[in-house]
């Protein structure tokens, strides 16, 4: 797992920012899909012999998916959102209760069976966390590790148990939770969202409960295993040991050595008196807890094994990883199989009846066949070799050329993903973003709309990049990353209100053709107009003739004093969406933000629902769109000075330096050279008769449709105020 920037603003993220920012999700594809590579899976068997079985699947992509499963068949039934980042782990518990883990620092807890409901968000870790285990009989018992070291026992029961207090104490809570040093002090946050889906922040500092500590890992930590009681943890990740804990105390039982790099995966048998472990060094190691030694090594795969599943007898292992390879061993006699290959590397493993799920770093899960009930079924079909015990006896066999074949050359079901953006570009027009996804297919994006504008199918992306080329300057004001597979556009305070283009350039019918549209308003408005459509259902409030007005409890006078706020007078103060910044309900964007309260959250822009007010969204968004309020922008003017060309007997009609908006057109200053004589009513400015202005930078002639901006960024490109001349072209 590569160390970078979460796609949430958390507590934990590399550069510190003053304002919370606001980030949306665009997806073009199918939402019933992931669209990137599946970090676990979760079987769910049904309790009755009739019944369905459920498929739960975590993605890169920051979703969990429920999938109804048949003989033949696999359907999606609910997406789990609310992560803003990886979820790395998943795990059931209870029979009715899903439990997971991100990169964004948290565990979330849902109820597995509903349309998507998140109950609890459980705060503790001071990274990502990466991993999860739980009790096959004990559903109270969780444990998680992650990035930091760290490693937590959590009590389901006393973690979820109801929490009563008032939201301003809450906050003053929240707001107290840092020590002298600037350290986090160990607290747990518990965010509920309801039946009506409103977003409520709660912390368990008050509750009192902290879950246990197991201390004893320097680095990080990517395997746990836990036996069905939940009275033994073993965790394994960077410092290449695996610890063994007692986990009803978390004190540490026993340290096992053994592995030459990271350890990657665990299984403990249903006692806990045996273990087994993948490492990167390409090994699988036995392990018997009551002796504290290996009692065999396992030479099967020729990289890192990223993933274990037993049998229910724990006689044989699954196992899967970088070579792309899924395996069968037998524990007792070391006999192996290749069962199947894979185009990408493996991640997890689900065991279901005879068949085994895998995910891997591509979107897509596969079912394969796997005798799990009677594993010796598949090693009568010959093929198999006798494991090693060194690491490299695999390596020199595969460098020999005598690599196994596999058994099964396609799996019994697919559930296929969509494809994950892996380039990406922002145009100069600052409105569109060309994207190549793992499959090569290169689309436009404009994300003002966050629609797919075209569909280039498999062409070369820097020539289409080069074809694309505008000479236009428009400030950046959104910052994009693909992290999740698709784009996600960042809004930062006060840089996102910085670019402004006149209402003509975006062919907005019924608006004055000289207004000035503020790019980042407008795509707010548009991603938030089913929240404020909510927001006036619920409150029943009507708009006044100077628009919405947030009351005292929206916006606190802490939040204004933070910043100089100007009304944007530029702008009819209104909330109408324009055509340019309508966004998509069929395929909506999801918002991922935080507010004064309770950390970042995820969710469509189509399932808010009006109560979130700004303890969930930053108070400068809010101020945005319901208050017509933006903040100090600097560098919307651009200084330049007006001459006419050398030698030219024009007269001089400036002496000094001027100044006008960035993006004024060079048609204009025609316009208020020339005078009036040079026009015939109906005709655009620069389609006016001879004699007509030439405005030149660098002795070129600039074009009627350049902005002031474009001018000094590509003609002039130098730091000192733009220099311009004019003169008379007679007609021909």
């Amino acid at each position: 797992m590569h160390r970078v920037g979460s796609a949430g603003n958390n507590s934990n993220s590399v550069r510190a920012r003053k304002e919370k920012r606001l980030t949306y999700v665009l997806s073009d594809a199918d939402d019933t899909k992931h669209c990137a590579g599946i970090n676990c899976l979760a079987v769910l068997k049904s309790p009755v012999s009739d019944g369905s079985d459920h498929l739960f699947t975590g993605s890169r992509d920051g979703t969990l998916k429920r999938w109804a499963l048949t003989e033949d068949s696999a359907s999606h039934s609910a997406t789990f959102e609310s992560h803003v980042d990886w979820v790395n782990d998943a795990v059931l518990v209870g029979g009715s209760t899903l439990v997971s883990c991100s990169s964004d620092t948290t565990l979330k807890t849902w109820n597995c069976l509903s349309d998507g409901v998140c109950t609890r968000t459980l705060r503790q870790h001071s990274d990502y966390v990466t991993c999860l285990a739980a009790a096959e009989k004990n559903s109270n018992i969780v444990a998680s590790g992650g990035l930091g070291g760290e490693v937590f026992i959590w009590d389901l029961e006393a973690a979820l148990a109801p929490v009563s207090k008032s939201n301003d104490t809450m906050e003053e809570d929240c707001s107290n939770g840092v020590n002298g040093s600037g350290n986090q002090l160990p607290m747990t946050s518990l965010r509920t969202i309801s039946s009506s889906n409103n977003i409520s922040a709660h912390t368990t500092q008050s509750h009192g409960y902290v879950p246990i500590a197991a201390k004893g890992h320097k680095e990080s930590v990517y395997a746990l295993a836990m036996n069905d009681s939940g009275t033994i943890l073993v965790s394994g990740g960077t410092e290449k040991v695996v610890r063994v804990w007692d986990s009803r105390t978390g004190s540490k039982t026993m340290k096992l050595r053994g592995h030459t790099d990271n350890i990657r995966a665990l299984l403990l048998d249903s006692t806990g008196r045996f273990c087994l472990s993948g490492s990167s060094d390409s090994m699988i190691r036995l392990w018997d807890l009551g002796q504290q030694r290996c009692v065999h090594s396992y030479a099967v795969h020729t990289d890192s094994v990223w993933a274990l599943a037993s049998t229910p007898t724990f006689g044989h292992v699954y196992s899967g990883g970088r070579d792309l390879s899924l395996y069968l061993t037998d524990l007792a006699t070391r006999e192996s199989l290749l069962l199947c290959t894979k185009e990408h590397p493996i991640l997890q493993l689900a065991l279901h009846d005879d068949s085994i799920w895998v995910a891997t770093t591509d979107s897509s899960v596969h079912r394969w066949p796997a005798e799990g009930r009677n594993p010796q079924k598949v090693f009568q079909r010959g093929g198999s070799f006798l494991a090693g015990n060194l690491s490299f006896s695999r390596a020199r066999v595969s460098l020999e050329g005598s690599t196994p074949v596999p058994v099964y050359k396609e799996p019994t079901l697919s559930i296929p993903g969509t494809s994950a953006i892996v380039q990406h570009e922002i145009l100069n027009n600052r409105r569109h973003v060309l994207t190549k996804d793992t499959t090569g297919s290169v689309k436009l994006w404009e994300i003002t709309r966050g629609v797919v504008v075209e569909d280039y199918g498999k062409v070369s992306f820097e020539e289409k990049k080069e074809q694309l080329f505008e000479m236009v300057s428009i400030p950046g004001w959104f910052t994009v990353d693909t992290r999740l597979g698709s784009l996600s556009i960042h809004l930062d305070t006060p840089q996102c209100f910085s670019a402004e283009m006149y209402s003509a350039d975006l062919n907005i019918a019924g608006k004055p053709e000289d207004d000035k549209v503020n790019l980042a308003r407008e795509t707010l408005k548009g991603l938030l107009a089913h929240w404020l459509a909510k927001r006036r259902q619920r409150h029943g409030s009507q708009s006044s003739a100077n628009g919405d007005v947030l009351s005292g409890k929206d916006i606190t006078p802490r939040s204004l004093a933070r910043s100089r706020i100007e009304v944007d007078g530029g702008a009819e103060n209104d909330s109408m969406v324009y055509p340019p910044f309508e966004f998509s309900i069929n395929s909506p964007p999801s918002i991922i933000t935080e507010g004064s309260q309770g950390g970042p959250w995820r969710k469509k822009v189509t399932d808010l629902d009006g109560t979130e007010d700004e303890k969930d969204f930053p108070w400068w968004c809010l101020d945005c769109v319901l208050n017509n309020r933006l903040p100090p922008r600097e560098n919307t003017k651009c200084s330049f000075y007006l001459h006419p060309c050398e030698g030219s007997a024009v007269q001089i009609l400036t002496q000094g330096k001027l100044s006008a908006p960035r993006i004024l057109r060079i048609h204009k200053l025609q316009h208020s050279t020339v005078g009036d004589g040079s026009y015939r009513p109906g005709l655009k400015p620069w389609q006016k008769l001879r004699p007509s202005i030439e405005i030149l930078c660098n002795n070129q002639v600039l074009s009627p449709d350049m902005s002031l901006a474009t001018v000094r960024a590509y003609i002039w490109k130098k730091p000192e105020d733009l220099v311009l001349n004019y003169r008379v072209v007679q007609g021909r």
